[in-house]
């Protein structure tokens, strides 16, 4: 590593009692077998506790569903990887020598687990209350700018209510192709609507949920509702 934990510590606003949480916290998997998985899964419930209970209370009108997608806006791994970055997590880490060659210290999925893997580091040290408080002030930005909350259905979702408002038949799904060998797949999809003259649109994606979405937004865009 070529920065000190503790400056990463102040980063959080917090201060360890036992630096060894926060080590352990920067420690990926590739470079030992005391690493940070089970950190990553305790901070990742903390998380996700904390950001419930702010858009709880913003959104005093939110719907389950509403509240759902806000704290999966606020929460996914491209959000986390963006404030790891921001901390320059990266520079922290440990890695294995493997995933130093292939560039790990700047991979998404491991900055997102290292981001999660230190609020749990934190919440073993001291407890609920100051991780909520580091949680709570590094998304302060994100919260503060979280969009509008129609803006945040999905494309399946906001084609599905929008042919309900013009009382036109569901969207149909169909697979019509999967490419690739079994842990790099493709999913091609087909999004057709009747009644509504418009051909089908295609999507293409790593999985079918991403694909199915990836089509409904193109039919969105020719209904001229997106």
């Amino acid at each position: 590593m070529t920065k000190s934990p503790e400056s990463l510590a102040k980063l959080f606003g917090y201060r360890f009692g036992d630096p060894g949480f926060l080590k352990q916290a920067l420690v990926h998997r590739s470079a030992g077998s005391r690493n940070n998985e089970r950190l990553e899964f305790l901070g990742d419930a903390v998380l996700g506790c904390v950001i419930a209970d702010e858009v709880f209370a913003r959104y005093p009108g939110a719907r389950e569903g509403e509240l759902s997608r806000l704290r999966s806006t606020l929460v996914r791994r491209e959000s986390l990887a963006e404030l790891a970055n921001e901390l320059d997590i990266g520079a922290y880490l440990k890695l294995g020598p493997g995933e130093r060659k292939s560039g790990g210290h700047h991979r998404q999925s491991i900055l997102a687990d290292a981001f999660e893997a230190v609020l749990g580091a934190i919440y073993l040290d001291g407890g609920f209350e100051p991780c909520q408080r580091a949680i709570v002030a590094l998304f302060a930005k994100k919260l503060d700018a979280i969009a509008d909350l129609d803006q945040l259905k999905d494309s399946k979702t906001q084609l599905q209510e929008y042919l309900q408002s013009q009382h036109k038949p569901l969207p149909e799904y169909t697979v019509i192709e999967v490419a690739g060998e079994a842990h790099a797949q493709s999913f091609r999809v087909r999004c057709a609507v009747d009644d509504t003259g418009i051909e089908p649109t295609e999507g293409r994606a790593r999985n079918r949920r991403h694909a199915e979405q990836e089509a409904a937004g193109k039919m969105l865009a020719q209904l001229g509702a997106s």
